[in-house]
Order: C-alpha cells, then sequence, then structure tokens
C-alpha cells in the first residue's frame, strides 16, 4: 500500500534530532511522497537541502497568512516568483490563504492571497490553501477571481470545514484534505464533510508536526508516517476499503501536484513497480 502525505513541515527544529528515524518509518508506512509546505520564502533553501536529502519529497513556495502582516512586501511577491520557477521539485504556492482567527489585517491578508492566485496561474501550479475562520470570505474572494481572471487549482489543506462550506470549495474544482482533527472524536463535522467529498477529489495529510491523530494524538510530535492513522479513519467513515482508498488519494495527489515517478527511494522496500504515481 502507497500513500501520499501532501502537507508536512519537517524542517521544523522538532524533526532535527531523529529525521532520518522519521524518515524511516514514513517509508516502512508505505508513504512514498510527501509535499513539503513553505511558511515564508525564507526556509526555501532549508526545504530545497531536505528535498536533496530524500527524494520522494517534493515542495512549495509561498507566505503563510499569519506572517502577511510583518513580511508581505514588493519584495516578497518578487522573490516567491522567482523561486517558483528555480527548482523542478517546486509543485505548488503556498501555503497561502486566509487565517481571520484574532486577525486585524484581513484586507492585507486577501492582497496577498490574490498574488499568490495569480502566481500560481503564471505558472501552472496549484495552490495549497490555509483557511481559518474565513470560508465564506475565501469562497466569495475565489469566485471574484475566478470571473475576473479564470480559475486556478489547488486544496484546501487541514479542512475543518462544514459540509456546507465544504461544497463551496468543490463547487470552485478544488480538492481537499483531511488531517488528524478527522480522528478526532468531537469533529462530527469534518467527518461528515470528509464523507461527502468526491472520490476523486479527496486527499490526506498529517501538516505535521502539528495535530497528531488518534491514536498518537498525546504526543507533542506528529509525524508523516501517521498519514496512515487518517487514511484509515476517512476509509472508514466512507465505508471503503483501506487499500482502495490509498490508491484513489495517492493517484489524486500526483496528479493535483504532477509528482512524477519515483526512481530510487534509499534504505526502503519499497517495490518501484507498484508505484502509482
Amino acid at each position: 500500500m502507497q500513500l501520499i502525505d501532501t502537507h508536512v513541515h519537517i524542517n521544523f527544529d522538532a524533526f532535527q534530532p531523529d529525521l532520518v528515524a522519521v524518515a524511516q518509518r514514513w517509508r516502512d508506512a508505505g508513504v512514498v511522497r510527501l509535499v513539503h509546505s513553505c511558511v515564508e520564502p525564507a526556509e526555501f533553501d532549508g526545504i530545497q537541502a531536505l528535498a536533496d536529502r530524500f527524494p520522494e519529497l517534493f515542495f512549495a513556495v509561498g507566505l503563510h497568512p499569519l506572517d502577511v502582516e510583518d513580511k508581505w512586501t514588493p519584495a516578497v511577491v518578487d522573490e516567491i516568483q522567482r523561486l517558483a520557477q528555480s527548482d523542478r521539485r517546486v509543485v505548488a504556492i503556498g501555503e497561502t490563504g486566509l487565517d481571520f482567527f484574532k486577525a486585524s489585517n484581513r484586507s492585507q491578508q486577501m492582497d496577498a492571497f490574490q498574488a499568490h492566485l495569480t502566481i500560481a496561474q503564471q505558472h501552472d501550479l496549484p495552490v495549497i490553501i490555509h483557511c481559518r475562520d474565513a470560508a465564506a470570505p475565501m469562497a466569495a474572494l475565489l469566485r471574484q477571481y475566478w470571473e475576473q481572471h479564470g480559475p486556478v487549482k489547488g486544496v484546501m489543506h487541514c479542512w475543518g470545514g462544514t459540509p456546507e462550506e465544504t461544497q463551496w470549495f468543490l463547487d470552485l474544482g478544488f480538492f481537499i484534505s483531511f488531517s488528524g482533527t478527522v480522528t478526532f472524536k468531537k469533529a462530527v463535522e469534518i467527518q461528515e464533510s470528509a464523507k461527502m467529498v468526491p472520490s476523486d477529489r479527496l486527499l490526506i495529510e498529517t501538516d505535521c508536526p502539528f495535530l497528531a491523530p488518534v491514536p498518537k494524538r498525546g504526543e507533542k510530535r506528529n509525524e508523516p508516517s501517521y498519514v496512515r492513522f487518517v487514511a484509515e479513519e476517512v476509509a472508514r467513515l466512507r465505508q471503503v476499503p483501506l487499500e482502495e482508498f490509498a490508491t484513489q488519494t495517492t493517484q489524486n495527489a500526483c496528479r493535483l501536484f504532477g509528482l512524477p515517478p519515483l526512481l530510487v527511494v534509499p534504505e526502503t522496500s519499497l517495490d518501484e513497480s507498484t508505484n502509482l504515481c
């Protein structure tokens, strides 16, 4: 069985002491690809170095909405543009989006998000969208952008919306990615959303080191190997075999991010002949 974790932050300090062991665990769990999100362009060189070490790692470039207030400048726009075309392993723009939880810079976040959409459209890359307490304005902005500039492809990452909100973004053509939150006992609306997403629009992720899933929820650090628990829960909710679910979500991730076949993965027993990308 092969899985793809479509949203990780393994460059964070929490992984530095034992990253080689973490990588072996994700390989042992059948994780054959990872998409590394980017909080700010200053991370790019470090993420790139990680991809040099781990050939199954691909990555994005962007500025997180919570960093927009302090770091969004015309120079950052130019830097994201430059970096987006600097390495063939860049498969997305982001993470970007809107985070209106305690936010006082809503207009600035919306401007920055639209700039990311433009960059993604220019380079024919998907956007990785962070959306917290902002589903309605996010959907409205995306509809307006579509009307004025045409569609942009992408994924609503670590999705936590209601079924109604989920449908808004499905109608706009987006993929929906579920994280460890879908395994939480009280996450009823997220679980209902996980049941309704069309099979060809589903993705899974860890958003590690955050949001460790049940049965690892008590651990301080989430890691890519735990994406299997997300897969198991969503497959259970949708009443489909785990192998079938893994195959579908792996194919979905390959399609959205344009992931190439993985030729060599050191220190792994994976059978290349069964690769799904």
